[in-house]
């Protein structure tokens, strides 16, 4: 730790003490992944370096307050308000060092009208009445705003080298990758993001990701100069490393759901009463789920969210069944439960052939996984003379 220190100071030192310059130096600095959740997709800044106007500075664009009144309703609403904060190098630098993120900067071939450019509108966008902003976790995020004041720094040159290319990866893809080490935000990601998630980005697109942002700028020319003049490692990245990609294997999920359904089908019909038991769970998580995401499209800014094509395996509907549950479990009928499950199978039949017919939203697993246990429970519920004679 100490080492580690040490270089740092070096380094900055370095920067500080060099001479004035006729041209600011402009880096773009690069955080890896963290272990919270907020912190998973990773994080960069533009670094100015002007001796003449004092020490290395970090225009960050990530800072939002837990604390602030009304941010648990914004952030439900998709209405999340952040800003950007220009800070010491050394003090953003600490922060990453604390958590044993990785970072590094790139440092870039800017003529002197670009570079002075790029400071003077970041200076301007750092005073307190412009800083904040509305926040998207896609299209408009700490990493499209350092994507973004570039690319007017260069007049457009940044999009329109990016634009025209993809490397194949999706919002969906990158975020459940991304998510994986932490299972509850990944399948939250997998079941919640619609079919606007899964059109294939350009590498304009895919640099709401800090380190895509970095392979592109990479490649990306100036005026005919490589934009990126050299790169520095200026933290070492001590906490494990941002996955590979990891996209859900089809063949568990369609074994899971025909052993489930082959269950149901094989004893329901036996022990309805424990049946119920064990299906009004399921049914509680498809109604709230569905309830939620029926929400998410209607009623909120998550465009990600809209016409989640898995409302069709998880519905609202299904909170109907809660009460007929406990009847059931209590050894009483349900005509309205039985026609309910009917229901809930037919919708999940048009989710399958929504899927089959157009590729439109990956969610082949869900559909591998749900369908056969809808059909199963409908197929099993029995007449009320069955439910009272057994059990």
């Amino acid at each position: 730790m100490r080492r580690v220190l040490a270089v740092l100071q070096v380094v900055l030192l370095a920067l500080f003490a060099l001479p004035a310059l006729a041209t600011p130096r402009i880096g773009v600095m690069t955080m890896q992944p963290g272990e919270v959740f907020w912190e998973r997709f990773g994080h960069d800044a533009i670094v100015i370096v002007d001796p003449a106007r004092g020490e290395p500075v970090s225009y960050n664009f990530g800072f939002f307050d837990l604390g602030e009144p009304g941010f648990t309703g914004r952030f439900i609403r998709g209405d999340m308000q952040y800003s950007l904060a220009a800070l010491p190098l050394r003090e953003d630098l600490q922060n990453y060092q604390d958590e044993g993120r990785g970072v590094s900067i790139q440092w870039l071939n800017l003529t002197p009208a670009q570079a002075e450019a790029l400071q003077s509108a970041l200076e301007l966008n750092a005073l307190p009445q412009n800083a904040r902003y509305h926040y998207d976790y896609f299209r408009d995020n700490c990493t499209t705003r350092v994507r973004d004041a570039l690319d007017r720094a260069l007049g457009g040159q940044l999009r329109r080298q990016l634009e025209g290319s993809s490397n194949g990866e999706t919002y969906r893809s990158e975020s459940t990758r991304l998510a994986s080490p932490a299972p509850w935000m990944r399948f939250g990601f997998e079941l919640g993001l619609g079919p606007s998630s899964d059109v294939a980005l350009t590498h304009w697109d895919d640099a709401f990701l800090p380190q895509r942002l970095a392979d592109s700028l990479a490649t990306v020319n100036n005026n005919g100069a490589p934009l990126v003049s050299a790169t520095e490692q200026l933290l070492p990245h001590r906490i494990a490393p941002a996955p590979e990609e990891a996209s859900l294997p089809l063949w568990p999920f369609l074994l899971t759901g025909f052993a489930l359904a082959a269950l149901i089908l094989a004893f329901g019909r036996k022990h309805p009463r424990l049946l119920a038991a064990f299906a009004l769970p399921f049914w509680l998580f498809c109604g709230v789920f569905g309830a939620v995401s029926l929400y998410a499209w209607i009623a909120t800014a998550h465009w990600v969210a809209a016409a989640n094509h898995n409302l069709w395996l998880l519905n609202p509907l299904a909170l109907l069944m809660l009460w007929p549950a406990l009847q059931w479990i209590y050894g009483s009928d349900s005509r309205f439960g039985r026609g309910v499950l009917l229901l809930l199978a037919i919708f999940a039949f048009c989710g399958l052939m929504v899927s089959w017919l157009g590729p439109l939203q990956r969610n082949a697993p869900w559909v591998a996984l749900l369908v056969p246990i809808h059909w199963a429970l409908a197929a099993t519920w029995p007449s009320r003379a069955l439910v009272r004679s057994r059990d």
